[in-house]
């Protein structure tokens, strides 16, 4: 594991596994889980990355776009993703690096699931320039004013 956030309720995961770099998305356990992975990697030092640019918004609010897999500068896997944000954690299964500390976002692996055979330097999260709507708050000053 290198990146997790959130369980098989919802949630997202940057990983290895079979030599494969994997990025999930899990919208609240409902099936099919989003997945891009990559070609087999070979043993060496990488910058590895997942990438989301969103393109337009459904009509129920959700982000629709493209999900980029990294490797270096290199784009070795993409797919389209279908995303809404919000909370993934329904008690306290928060954002872990190295390991997925609680319940597994994805069946394709196990709880835990520690990052094995190197070592992660740095892990970087950028929301790029998309602001961000507090729904909550919105509908609280609309029934304010109403």
């Amino acid at each position: 594991m290198i990146l997790a956030q959130g369980s098989r309720f919802g949630g997202h995961a940057l990983f290895i596994k079979d030599r494969r770099l994997h990025y999930v998305y899990n919208f609240l356990g409902i099936k099919p889980e989003q997945h891009v992975e990559s070609e087999p990697l070979e043993p060496g030092t990488y910058v590895l990355g997942v990438e989301f640019v969103k393109q337009s918004r459904g009509e129920h609010g959700e982000s629709h776009g493209t999900v980029k897999l990294y490797v270096d500068e290199n784009v070795v896997a993409q797919a389209p993703l279908r995303t809404q944000s919000g909370h993934f954690a329904l008690c306290g299964e928060g954002l872990s690096v190295g390991r997925d500390t609680g319940d597994s976002v994805s069946e394709q692996y196990t709880p835990f699931f520690p990052f094995e055979g190197g070592r992660i330097r740095k892990v970087e999260i950028s929301t790029g320039d998309d602001a961000y709507l507090d729904l909550e708050q919105q509908l609280i000053a609309a029934l304010a004013r109403d």
